[in-house]
């Protein structure tokens, strides 16, 4: 039988919020995801600087009590013996300073995709956790799709037999659709030591090939593109990877491919068959065995039940909400971890940290280099 999601606390652990207002791209789906499970209950935040934002974001979220400060540090002094956990939403390059600051508190904390805009930032975070020690979850959420645990799964027991190569892909028109409404965020459309949209896109294809190969990249090449209006971006990128064990990574990211919205994609190729999963169809996980024939899978026959969490009973499709509510709940799970035995504490493998993040943000660095010099880069 498929697993039902886990079983609840005894309490919902006590979230707080910097970032992820009204106005955000993440900051609903966050909210949804955290509290679907009734592990975590969102209790304050400071959701933006602008006071009628932040406001505004307090109503609609039904924050009881809710309380304005002039500043995210001023609401982490007020609040922070009411909290079991923040989670950090703002952009990007604003992440460092949060998380250190939260580290700093003893606060643990979880940090949307990705931890950071550059290695340098990356590594300040590094040097707090050193120093105070703590929780830090990164939230790549794809990894939630109970058919992608699947695809991990059967991975490990070798269905595929040896890795040889993976194809994957996520493109979108965003930057040229002609119906999109208004501009991009202001912070999306400047590029700095890694491109901006490899942050956005490319961090989630590191994980997700790590996540369900466990080979980690040696060395890479890429190829970067401008195709859009918005002058100096990279909008469009290609990038190969030789990982560990001599494993193949293809590698497509885009924002300017006409008819696509979010078209993730990954195909794993081994001496012994091949897997394809699709997000828009999200319950099917496709195997080809060695004879070429082609056998589908969903949350209804998955081999590995241990793997499918289930809301509802097959055939009524999960989603990306659903996919980030599970991320959320096995970081809940973590937690309780880490508060009885913080010195024994160790990620299980649905939840990724500081190592995992920086080992994508280093590859996607040198992935920058091997397009401006045109040639292969050692990662490691």
């Amino acid at each position: 039988m498929s697993k039902q999601i886990q079983q609840p606390l005894a309490q919902p652990l006590k979230l707080g919020v910097i970032g992820g207002g009204v106005n955000s791209a993440v900051g609903y789906a966050h909210y949804v995801a955290a509290q679907l499970d009734n592990k975590w209950q969102i209790v304050s935040g400071f959701f933006s600087r602008d006071p009628s934002t932040n406001r505004q974001t307090a109503e609609e979220w039904h924050i009881p009590d809710f309380a304005q400060y002039d500043s995210w540090q001023a609401y982490i002094q007020a609040e922070k013996q009411n909290l079991d956990a923040v989670v950090v939403l703002s952009p990007t390059p604003k992440h460092a300073e949060m998380v250190c600051y939260l580290i700093e508190q003893g606060i643990p904390v979880i940090c949307e995709k990705a931890m950071t805009a550059n290695t340098g930032d990356s590594l300040k975070i590094k040097h707090a956790l050193d120093q105070f020690g703590g929780f830090l979850a990164i939230t790549f959420n794809y990894s939630g799709y109970s058919m992608v645990r699947e695809l991990k799964k059967r991975i490990q027991d070798g269905e595929l037999g040896k890795l040889l190569q993976i194809q994957i892909e996520m493109p979108s028109d965003a930057f040229i659709n002609q119906m999109a409404q208004g501009k991009p965020q202001d912070w999306r459309l400047a590029d700095g030591e890694i491109p901006t949209i490899l942050l956005d896109l490319a961090v989630h294809l590191h994980h997700l090939i790590g996540f369900v190969s466990e080979k980690t990249p040696q060395k890479v090449m890429a190829d970067f593109h401008h195709f859009s209006k918005f002058d100096g971006i990279i909008d469009d990128a290609y990038i190969w990877g030789n990982y560990s064990d001599d494993m193949k990574a293809s590698i497509w990211l885009s924002k300017t491919a006409y008819g696509y919205k979010n078209g993730l994609n990954i195909r794993v190729f081994g001496d012994q068959g091949s897997a394809q999963w699709y997000q828009e169809t999200p319950d099917i996980l496709k195997i080809t065995n060695r004879e070429s024939v082609e056998m589908q899978y969903n949350r209804g026959n998955a081999l590995n039940q241990d793997s499918i969490v289930e809301r509802f009973k097959p055939g009524h499709p999960t989603g990306f909400v659903e996919a980030f509510a599970n991320l959320y709940s096995d970081i809940a799970d973590n937690l309780c971890r880490y508060q009885s035995q913080p010195e024994m504490f160790e990620f299980d493998e649905q939840v990724f940290g500081w190592d995992h993040a920086h080992e994508g943000l280093m590859m996607l660095k040198k992935a920058t280099e091997s397009s401006k010099k045109g040639c292969w880069v050692q990662v490691d």
